[in-house]
């Protein structure tokens, strides 16, 4: 009796065992339009050098990794982490066109919104929506006011793969309508609430695997995490984020874990397919996750058919971005990491050929998002093509007079998120400043010095910056009400193309305008 009781434990215990049910994530996140290779400075890399086996990603190289990653498993799932549009001609020219062929084409499943999916307003993200073979989702919005995307864009869907159904949930900044063109239709709200929303009416619908794609950044994914109950894996993105047990100067693990919730995210621009194996108990409880980004270097070759598409559609941009405008003696470093955290050599550029341009106008000071620089330029020939990698998104100059007072504000609001790499983080040029990133939020800007003289709150200053700033982007609200304001100047690249040329070879650099205290 006892020997019969023992085999029918073992049999509870093996049907227990098979019960366990194993999902590959494969993921990307803040592609950029980055559809050729990029160079180990994110921006373009040519023939000769992807030749050499110096580039990296690029559509064709994606195409074949996530070919062979599927190989790999019997039960996948492709989802992205948000932000496809923006980051290179292809946006300007083709708009979400050609990376919803491409997006197709490689078998996504699913996608968040991410902030810059709201560049070119609703209409364009309407268009790249009605061009997809999947859903794109974002939960932490009310859309019902936007006609383009009331009753389409949903909060949520489920999908089933391997006999089971996951639930998965998109996630936007909250601060969408700082960082994008929404338009005043739409409202966002708490990511935490609305993701603990969603998670209750899955739940009620028996779905116990729950997966978010948020574009919100690494620290948003783990306060949702530890606020919510039910998420069992966060596929992230919006910071750029490198995640990874084995490389150098990676932000955390690959997955970052809080509690049982398991976080993700693949850096950004195509360098990294996020590759997450999880194994889910019958209560659809995480037992396992564990896996790495894979970099698409060399080593991944380049799929044949794609690379001849993406070829083919860059044969109308190729005139514009390979004339040679001017040249640097040296890298011009523009990495996030620097330009959204310290001085950096692309902010002093930029904002450079922003005041030199006015300067004959009565304007003292310059302001730059560090958010709007997207890129660093290497040694050497500078093409029109790299400067619009740097500087994709079309914003032209823009002049206004404010109040000292008004200044110190918009600094203070430019250093409020240095701990999330936030893009606002102020470039600047005609002023000096010092930061106590240790202070409180208001007030850790000091020594504002303006043509050689502390600032005066109650002096009025002319001032430049882009037109996306200066009408409220980044959190730059104090700009909104400025007076003699004119948005219409020429494009940033051009005038940044320009100055750059002016110099003969540039010497990239840094001079101390902005002092990092405590560093």
């Amino acid at each position: 009796m006892r020997f019969l009781m023992t085999t029918a434990a073992a049999a509870l215990i093996a049907g227990a065992a098979q019960a366990d049910y194993s999902l590959t994530i494969l993921h990307t996140n803040d592609f950029h339009a980055r559809f050729e290779p990029i160079s180990k400075y994110d921006s373009g890399c040519s023939a000769d050098d992807n030749t050499a086996g110096e580039c990296f990603g690029g559509s064709a190289r994606l195409q074949t990794a996530i070919t062979e990653a599927k190989a790999r498993t019997n039960n996948h799932i492709l989802v992205d982490g948000g932000d496809q549009f923006q980051g290179t001609l292809f946006y300007t020219y083709y708009k979400g066109k050609l990376a919803a062929e491409m997006m197709n084409q490689m078998g996504y499943d699913a996608m968040t919104v991410g902030n810059h999916e709201f560049d070119d307003g609703p209409e364009v993200l309407r268009g790249f929506m009605d061009a997809l073979n999947f859903p794109i989702l974002m939960s932490n919005a009310d859309v019902s006011g936007e006609p383009l995307l009331a009753d389409v864009l949903m909060k949520s869907t489920v999908i089933e793969k391997g006999g089971e159904k996951i639930g998965l949930i998109g996630l936007t900044p909250q601060d969408t309508d700082e960082l994008a063109s929404p338009g005043k239709n739409i409202i966002f709200t708490d990511p935490s609430e609305a993701v603990q929303a969603e998670v209750d009416k899955l739940a009620e619908e028996g779905v116990n695997k729950i997966i978010v794609l948020s574009h919100s950044g690494l620290n948003v994914d783990k306060a949702v995490a530890e606020k919510t109950t039910g998420v069992d894996v966060i596929v992230g993105g919006h910071d750029n984020s490198l995640l990874s047990n084995t490389i150098e100067g990676a932000k955390g693990p690959y997955p970052v874990m809080v509690g049982d919730t398991a976080i993700v995210q693949a850096y950004a621009y195509g360098k990294f397919l996020g590759e997450l194996n999880v194994t889910f108990d019958d209560e659809g409880k995480v037992v396992e996750a564990k896996g790495e980004p894979i970099l698409l270097d060399a080593n991944v070759a380049e799929e044949e058919g794609t690379k001849a598409r993406i070829t083919e559609a860059a044969a109308p941009l190729d005139e514009i971005r390979n004339k040679v405008v001017a040249e640097t003696s040296e890298a011009i470093e523009g990495s996030r990491d620097v330009c959204r955290a310290m001085e950096c050599p692309m902010g002093n550029l930029v904002a450079d050929a922003m005041l030199d341009r006015v300067k004959d106008q009565g304007i003292d000071v310059a302001i730059a998002n560090g958010g709007g620089l997207r890129a660093s330029i290497d040694a050497g020939e500078v093409t029109m093509g790299e400067v619009l990698t740097v500087l994709p998104f079309q914003n032209t100059l823009s002049t206004f007079q404010v109040k000292g007072a008004v200044i110190k504000e918009a600094l203070e609001n430019g250093v409020s998120q240095i701990e999330d790499g936030g893009g606002r983080f102020p470039q600047v040029a005609g002023m000096t400043f010092a930061v106590d990133p240790s202070a409180e939020v208001g007030s850790r800007v000091s020594d504002v010095m303006i043509g050689g003289e502390a600032l005066d709150p109650e002096k009025i200053y002319g001032a430049v910056s882009n037109n996306y700033v200066r009408n409220g982007g980044d959190g730059y609200k104090m700009f909104v009400e400025a007076e003699n304001a004119y948005d219409f100047g020429p494009d940033l690249a051009d005038v940044t193309a320009e100055y750059l040329a002016a110099q003969g070879p540039y010497k990239p650099y840094t001079d101390g305008r902005i002092k990092m205290m405590g560093q």
